[in-house]
């Protein structure tokens, strides 16, 4: 697959996307972090009180609500890349697109919080190498 170099209009055109594909990453996120504190505390209480039934309902149905919430987690981030974004983190959320600028290949960078696209970076610079956009 030919790699998708953006333009600064295409992929300040793609944000709008890509902001509700990071809400809904974080806010998966933060489901799962709760529900994940949730089973690990049951699970101790189950150890201190001695409980050695493994089939505990309970826990299944968390674990099985845990690996869902991962499997939608990795649709988003899938709904990213395939549009030829490259998210860099959650949160905030940090994606980059690929371009070339004067004749070098480069990262568009956008960070959550920021209306558009106005920084970009080489590619092994990372976030602190940042270049404002002429």
């Amino acid at each position: 697959m030919q790699k998708h170099f953006f333009t600064v209009k295409e992929a300040n055109e793609l944000l709008p996307a890509i902001r509700r594909e990071i809400e809904m990453l974080q806010n998966i996120r933060n489901e799962f972090r709760q529900k994940y504190l949730e089973l690990t505390t049951y699970k101790k209480r189950q150890e201190q009180q001695a409980v050695t039934d493994t089939q505990d309902e309970y826990i299944f149905k968390m674990e099985g609500s845990l690996e869902f919430l991962e499997i939608q987690a990795q649709m988003h981030v899938n709904n990213i890349q395939s549009q030829g974004a490259q998210l860099k983190e959650i949160d905030p959320g940090l994606v980059d697109f690929p371009a070339v600028i004067n004749g070098e290949e480069v990262l568009l960078c956008w960070r959550e919080g920021e209306e558009k696209i106005t920084h970009y970076h080489g590619l092994y610079d990372g976030f602190a190498g940042r270049k404002k956009l002429d």
